[in-house]
């Protein structure tokens, strides 16, 4: 899986919209960054701006962008009702999909330290990225604001974690930047089946984290409770990481609750969903459907569609989609509007903005083989090797998700999901290597049409062919390797599965086997021509292990087939 961040810069600026685009647009410079939203606030006179893409070439936009506002804003001129301490005042990375919290937050160090080497700009580190406890809350680190930055550099205790320790003048204009890796931010309503906002927020002050204030007798009227300084006490709500409030929107006619997530790892979109449909029930309300604001990443929309699969006991192994299509139902995330996954799932966005080209595994299938057939070299066997192991892994996919549903195997449903989901992982895997075969032998075309005119460009020619032709040696080792994985799947299902399928999981081997052997003729062929023996003979050492694995797998499975037709 490809590593998505995203960036979610807020600048001291909200009014110039000139100015505005143009800090904002630097982020297009950097290939692989796509710019997602750009939202400027008058009374705040701030811009929130929203982009993501690969992580370093993300801090990399970032960078740029932390200086074209530093050069176009000035902070001894900048005024505005949100607090802020900077030109880029705050500059969070969020991990999306095929990134830990861990790794994001060393890439956030990574650009904090750039920021102020480079642009000596005092840096903070808050939330995940924070170097001490003191500095997680980012109210606790903006504390005093721009006009109180003199004061705060001249203490030891805020020294800055990068960048200028002392107010200078160019401190005065650019004044400091926090920078952070945090959670992914969910703005989510929740419809009810009233026009009352009251009643709305008895709910959402059931749920949020906050709660609401305690009051005598614990009911809704009672004299407000507090505490030893005269302050009122509050009862904690049921969801950690929520916030939430109750309002009436006159364009549907209905109320809704109006969550923010603020941690979707510790309180997840469908656990919110399922509490709130509970407190309104206790309170004869109902809800109807939900509302997401803005993108969401794919974990939330999955994660949600394999919790309610789960609660029909029903197989988990089937496409990502149709896993989230399951969530957008059961949600009701179209009963407002329609929900579209392809336009409303960040990877989904940046995959189809970002994508050079069309891909093989778009194709038709009567496209994919006039495409083969046509005189162009490529796709070649390579790809038609991962295709067929997709072919036989699909099959033997589907007789895992047939016997999970078979009448009479209740009991068992989670074992076949377990072996689905891993057919689904094997299908997937070989998905991509269809096009990363081609992928690879379009980079050996290439390299070949690099200069050779100097001693200097033939060698760096030849090096470039060496490096792309390890790549297509790598690629179809890949396929071997998977389609030998996935070879495990039909022989489990031959050995356990649906008795009337058996013949699906004898041809779903026969496939997966072609495609070891297919994929072996072009480890072979790529590899005649390259230079670096040692790498070959380890390669050839792996592949020929992966043959005899393969017909050991084949042989078994082909037994076990026979001996029950």
């Amino acid at each position: 899986m490809k590593q998505i961040i995203e960036c979610v810069p807020n600048i001291s600026e909200g009014r110039d919209a000139e100015k505005i685009k143009r800090i904002a647009s630097v982020v297009e410079s950097v290939e692989g960054v796509m710019l997602l939203n750009v939202d400027p606030g008058k009374a705040t006179n701030r811009t929130v701006i929203t982009f993501a893409g690969e992580p370093q070439q993300v801090i990399d936009a970032a960078f740029l962008l932390v200086k074209k506002a530093s050069e176009e804003i000035d902070m001894s001129k900048q005024s505005g009702e949100h607090p802020r301490f900077g030109a880029t005042d705050v500059c969070p990375l969020v991990p999306v999909s095929g990134i830990s919290m861990e790794e994001t937050v060393k890439y956030a160090h990574k650009l904090g330290e750039r920021i102020g080497n480079e642009l000596s700009i005092p840096v903070y580190f808050y939330e995940n990225a924070a170097t001490s406890e003191e500095r997680r809350n980012l109210a606790t680190v903006r504390s005093g604001e721009y006009e109180g930055l003199k004061d705060k550099l001249s203490q030891a205790k805020w020294k800055p974690d990068a960048g200028v320790d002392s107010y200078n003048d160019g401190v005065k204009r650019t004044g400091a930047t926090a920078v952070s890796a945090r959670d992914f931010l969910v703005a989510y309503n929740i419809n009810l089946n009233t026009t009352s906002t009251r009643r709305a927020n008895t709910i959402a002050f059931d749920i949020r984290e906050r709660g609401r204030v305690k009051r005598e007798g614990g009911s809704l009227t009672g004299a407000i409770l507090k505490d030893e300084h005269g302050k009122p006490m509050n009862e904690p709500g049921l969801l950690k990481c929520v916030k939430g409030i109750g309002w009436f929107i006159e364009e549907y006619g209905i109320a809704q609750i109006s969550y923010n997530l603020t941690n979707i790892s510790i309180t997840s979109i469908h656990v919110a969903f399922d509490k709130t449909c509970e407190r309104a029930e206790i309170k004869g309300l109902r809800v109807t459907g939900s509302e997401l604001i803005g993108l969401v990443p794919k974990k939330a929309l999955l994660e949600a569609g394999k919790y309610f699969l789960k609660k029909q006991e029903r197989s988990l192994g089937i496409h990502e989609e149709e896993i989230m299509k399951i969530a957008v139902k059961t949600l009701g995330l179209d009963e407002l509007a329609p929900f579209n996954l392809r336009e409303r799932v960040i990877e989904y966005v940046l995959e189809d903005r970002m994508r050079d080209g069309k891909r093989l595994i778009d194709l038709t299938l009567k496209d994919f083989a006039n495409e083969t057939a046509s005189e162009s070299p490529a796709p070649g066997g390579g790809s038609i090797a991962a295709y067929v192991g997709v072919l036989g892994v699909s099959l033997g996919t589907m007789v895992a998700n047939l016997s999970a549903h078979k009448r009479g195997w209740d009991d068992k449903w989670e074992y076949y999901s377990d072996w689905a989901e891993k057919g689904q992982m094997y299908k997937d895997r070989l998905l991509h290597l269809v096009d990363e075969d081609t992928n690879a032998f379009n980079k050996i075309m290439e390299a070949f049409g690099f200069p050779k005119g100097s001693e200097e460009e033939k060698t760096a020619r030849k090096q470039a062919i060496q490096d792309a032709t390890k790549g297509a040696i790598q690629v179809p080792l890949d396929v071997m390797q998977t389609c030998v994985d996935c070879m495990e799947v039909m022989l489990e299902m031959a050995k356990t599965g649906l008795p009337a399928s058996i013949s699906d999981a004898g041809v779903g081997a026969l496939c997966a086997r072609a495609g070891v052997r297919g994929a072996h003729l072009n480890v072979k062929i790529n590899a005649a021509d390259l230079e670096d023996k040692t790498f070959v003979e380890s390669v050839f050492g792996t592949a020929d292990h992966l043959i005899e694995r393969a017909e050991t797998l084949e042989n078994e499975i082909m037994e076990l087939v026979e001996g029950k037709l």
